[in-house]
């Protein structure tokens, strides 16, 4: 095993029931090994060592074609790996079951890379019943992620020739033959469903969410507290990266933020763009002093900081630094100030060389021309299709912009060099999550930012998004959670909408977004585990009542 799998899985002796299985695999030159994976809740798992049967993947490859019609001819490593160790599940899974004849088993297989261990169990026994899940159809992410409208054609769709068009046939028949021949078929939300049955031609008995353990986040008054550390830390962050340019007030400003994958259509960011230039148009003619900064966390390839920010960063600390250690005996000279009624000149109150130095240093932090666009050094910078997307609409961090962006391409690990937050913290530090996805069969980001205690924004194209819109009235503009509706209606219109939402929540009150934050927070219970875990016992009830 390797030492990364050995720091996580503690290995332990073999159950008894498990023997008879573990030898079996070791005659045909394979190791099994059992332990528990050291997460909560510490579940039992069985890791195997499939390599020594790779020789059998054109014997295996041939068997899915003569059965399945899997067409994985020129198949590569990509498919044959899952293909091979899912294989062998199977066989773990038939000898442990003639052990135990007597026995009530299901098996659960998720997604195509484990699915042909529920053909295999298909083709020897009924006895063992199979529930499959597809988290996100692979014609359907292809389809989308090529550009093309996905639920525009789903009607008229030939998945066939689809699949072989955008090269993803061996994986879409892998797909196909698991969700017709499992004994129940399920998905993870209303809108893969949908999307399952044109694509696969099945619908799914049982819908399987995907939940979050709530009691494992903050409490409501943590996040509270949590929320004040963390934005000053952001607030560091906005003083070093636009205050050599130019200054706003920071009282003033609200953080949204988008994390995702780097996919402009899929996650909704080519919309937010749109949006946030009316947004940023909007706020120019109202001539309010609310300032929002836009953070986008996306990671993409970089080579680094720049050192610039990285100057900036240091100076700013400097002059904190030289404030902090001088704090005591300005604070004595301004209380004595304010006692006495006796206005006296800066020289009075601060200390020559403190004066000095503070000068200096504000004159070396000082900058000419805009603030930067991106934190890192991107190849091609102005031609990077997020940047560009960005400065042809305006948005390029001009002092009269009210909206600022922010181009973060890098994991937010909690020691990125700059924020160094970890991705929780810096979502806990704004005030709203931005995820307008077109594609996206679930969508854990909008329900974690939830349960940390903050508002978010998501779309009915998503499977959270349709679950909330179900589950909760979304025009209150208090309701912590926001789905815009995307399905079935005019670009235009909907980034209209979105604009729409994001300059009303700019307009909010404290009071109104601390509200907006109680019932974030409590309406993320919702998608609580305790919730969902019915949904799986359902599934297999009825597989096992097949």
């Amino acid at each position: 095993m390797s030492q990364k799998v050995q720091y996580e899985f503690a290995e332990e002796e073999v159950p008894e029931e498990f023997k008879a299985c573990f030898d079996f695999l070791e005659s045909l030159g394979m190791k099994a090994h059992f332990g528990t994976w050291q997460i909560e809740p510490e579940p039992k798992v069985i890791l195997i060592d499939f390599y020594k049967y790779v020789d059998h993947k054109n014997e295996i490859k041939k068997f899915l074609w003569d059965h399945f019609q899997i067409d994985s001819l020129y198949s590569g490593w990509e498919f044959e790996e899952p293909m091979v160790w899912s294989w062998v599940t199977g066989l773990l899974i038939e000898r442990f079951w003639q052990d135990h004849k007597e026995s009530k088993i299901v098996a659960h297989f998720h997604e195509w890379l484990s699915g042909f261990g529920l053909l295999y169990l298909r083709s020897k026994t009924g006895a063992v019943k199979t529930v499959f899940t597809t988290h996100a159809t692979m014609l359907g992410r292809s389809i989308s992620g090529s550009g093309e409208d996905l639920y525009g054609q789903l009607n008229s769709l030939n998945p066939d020739e689809a699949a072989r068009r955008l090269g993803v046939f061996d994986k879409f028949s892998s797909e196909r033959a698991c969700a017709k021949n499992a004994d129940i078929f399920t998905t993870v939300s209303e809108i893969t469903g949908l999307e399952a049955e044109k694509i696969l031609g099945r619908k799914p008995e049982v819908l399987l969410f995907n939940g979050l353990n709530i009691d494992k986040f903050p409490t409501l008054e943590e996040t509270s507290i949590k929320h004040i550390s963390c934005r000053s830390v952001i607030r560091d962050f906005l003083a070093y990266y636009f205050f050599p340019y130019y200054t706003f007030d920071l009282e003033h400003n609200v953080s949204f933020f988008i994390t995702a994958r780097y996919e402009l259509r899929n996650k909704g960011i080519d919309i937010l763009a749109e949006a946030l230039a009316l947004l940023n148009e909007q706020l120019k003619k109202d001539k309010n002093p609310r300032t929002v900064s836009v953070f986008f966390w996306t990671p993409m390839q970089n080579s680094g900081i720049k050192p610039l920010i990285r100057e900036t960063k240091d100076l700013y600390y400097n002059i904190k630094e030289l404030v902090d250690a001088n704090a005591h005996n300005i604070i004595s000279k301004l209380l004595y100030n304010l006692i006495s009624g006796k206005p006296q000149p800066e020289e009075a109150i601060f200390a020559a060389d403190f004066l000095k130095n503070i000068k200096m240093n504000i004159k070396h932090f000082q900058r000419q021309g805009n603030p930067p666009m991106v934190t890192h050094q991107v190849y091609n910078e102005d031609n990077e299709p997020l940047v560009r997307l960005l400065l042809d609409r305006g948005l390029d961090n001009k002092a009269d912009d009210p909206v600022k962006v922010i181009v973060y391409p890098v994991y937010l690990d909690g020691n990125d060099g700059l924020l160094n937050l970890s991705l929780y913290d810096a979502i806990t530090g704004c005030h709203f999550g931005l995820f307008p996805s077109y594609y996206e069969p679930w969508g854990y980001t909008p329900l974690e930012t939830m349960a940390l205690g903050v508002s978010a924004l998501t779309s009915d194209l998503s499977g959270f998004g349709l679950f909330m819109e179900k589950k909760w009235a979304t025009q209150n503009k208090n309701s912590g959670i926001y789905v815009l509706k995307m399905m079935d209606r005019k670009r235009e219109d909907v980034i209209k909408d979105l604009f729409q939402t994001l300059y009303n929540y700019s307009k909010l009150e404290h009071a109104e977004r601390v509200e907006n934050k109680i019932n974030a927070k409590n309406l993320s219970h919702l998608a609580d585990w305790k919730q969902f875990v019915k949904n799986y016992l359902q599934a297999y009830d009825l597989a096992l009542a097949k």
